[in-house]
């Protein structure tokens, strides 16, 4: 069995990972820290604890595979991707989705990522 590695606890949550890496790839989940009502302004800032995930597994967002985007507001998925739009990296394209979801709180953007490292 591969060695499976846990960095964390999450920042939410003692119960949880903050990422997990296995066979060279790392799975994390990164929400704003900033409970704005801005979809744009969380997913920015989504993104920003996301690369501060990556760097802590010695990972950039070059290496992203997929990411599993989940919003609250479905209907505002162009503030979703103008975030997104001015953030990555036309080089290293990954897959995405956005799905329209429930999230907890004031969270309107939710991002679950698996990742080379």
């Amino acid at each position: 069995m591969a060695a499976i590695q846990r960095i964390g606890p999450s920042r939410l949550s003692p119960t949880r990972s903050r990422a997990v890496l296995v066979n060279g790839l790392m799975m994390t989940v990164a929400v704003s820290s900033s409970k704005t009502p801005s979809l744009y302004e969380q997913t920015k800032d989504a993104l920003r604890v996301l690369e501060g995930n990556l760097a802590e597994a010695g990972a950039d967002s070059s290496g992203i595979l997929l990411v599993m985007a989940y919003i609250s507001r479905i209907e505002a998925k162009d503030e979703f991707n103008r975030a997104w739009d001015e953030w990555v990296d036309p080089e290293h394209l990954p897959l995405r989705a956005c799905v329209g979801a429930k999230l907890e709180g004031d969270d309107l953007v939710e991002l679950v990522v698996t990742a080379s490292i």
